[in-house]
């Protein structure tokens, strides 16, 4: 609940900090006359940015039970199913977090955490992972997934996103309503935005959309690092996440739902939109962890 607070007063300094700079600019006074209202931009950001992400938020755990097929262990069916749950339980209790839902889905190796808040998460693995590794390996990646509940870094990783999403939608049209105006200079039979609005506004939400995304990415790789340590803090020992994602490094891993793809073990193609850090990097950073 704190970091949800956090969240929302996060998003209303954001739009604050935008309205101040803009008026100590001088930006509304050459706005203003061009037709743009700047109060009311400012709570269009904020409805975007925050809604859209808050949103997102709430539904993760549907959403993901019901895009990745995720059948949830009410009553475990077997020895197999009874261990997992235990595993989480007593990882859980160690982080001082609520009993997570647990569940399988059917896919290559994988696992995510995801849901609203840390004491009514669900973590979830895939067949793959359970049929591809031991199960000292397992347990540290479900410990993974408990850090990420712990750390709170599924409304981490939505505040991030809210808040980049409020920045693109505020520039994107500042910045459009500034090129609109230059075009039309001299122009005073218009009235209203013109063409020049609409094609700025939608290149500088696809062009400021990528680097939000870059921004968002670099902060995942990060929570990604600390769920590794938070794993073995969890397990007492470095070595059965090293050796999980030695493993994890010689397969080809799943394809998580995009909602919960920064908070599963594996992560996209490509450096600065890579929501994972390479394996051997992770590896890299535990075994120079302080023992």
């Amino acid at each position: 609940m704190k970091r949800i607070l956090l969240f929302i007063l996060t998003n209303i300094a954001v739009v604050a900090v935008l309205g101040i700079v803009a008026s100590l600019l001088g930006v509304n006074r050459f706005l203003t006359p061009n037709g743009l209202n700047l109060q009311m931009l400012l709570g269009f950001a904020l409805v975007i940015g925050f809604g859209g992400a808050i949103i997102s938020l709430l539904i993760s755990k549907p959403m993901a039970k019901w895009t990745a097929g995720v059948r949830i262990i009410n009553d475990p069916q077997n020895a197999d199913e009874a261990w997992i749950v235990e595993t989480v339980r007593k990882l859980a209790e160690k982080a001082k977090i609520g009993m997570p839902e647990v569940g399988i889905f059917e896919g290559a190796p994988n696992a995510f955490a995801t849901g609203a808040f840390k004491n009514s998460s669900l973590v979830a693995v895939s067949t793959g992972l359970l049929q591809g590794m031991t199960r000292e390996e397992i347990e540290a990646v479900i410990g993974h997934e408990i850090a990420h509940v712990a750390n709170g870094d599924m409304v981490t990783m939505t505040l991030i996103q809210g808040v980049m999403n409020t920045f693109v939608v505020f520039l994107s049209r500042v910045i459009g309503y500034a090129v609109d105006g230059f075009l039309r200079k001299g122009d005073s039979t218009s009235s209203g935005p013109g063409i020049g609005y609409y094609v700025s506004t939608i290149v500088l939400d696809i062009v400021l959309g990528f680097a939000a995304a870059i921004v968002v990415a670099w902060f995942s790789r990060h929570r990604e690092f600390r769920a590794d340590a938070g794993a073995a803090q969890l397990m007492g020992r470095r070595q059965p996440m090293m050796n999980a994602l030695a493993r994890l490094g010689g397969m080809q891993p799943g394809e998580l739902p995009k909602a919960v793809q920064t908070l599963g073990i594996t992560g996209s193609i490509g450096k600065l939109f890579a929501t994972h850090p390479p394996i051997e990097e992770r590896i890299a950073a535990l075994q120079n962890a302080q023992a």
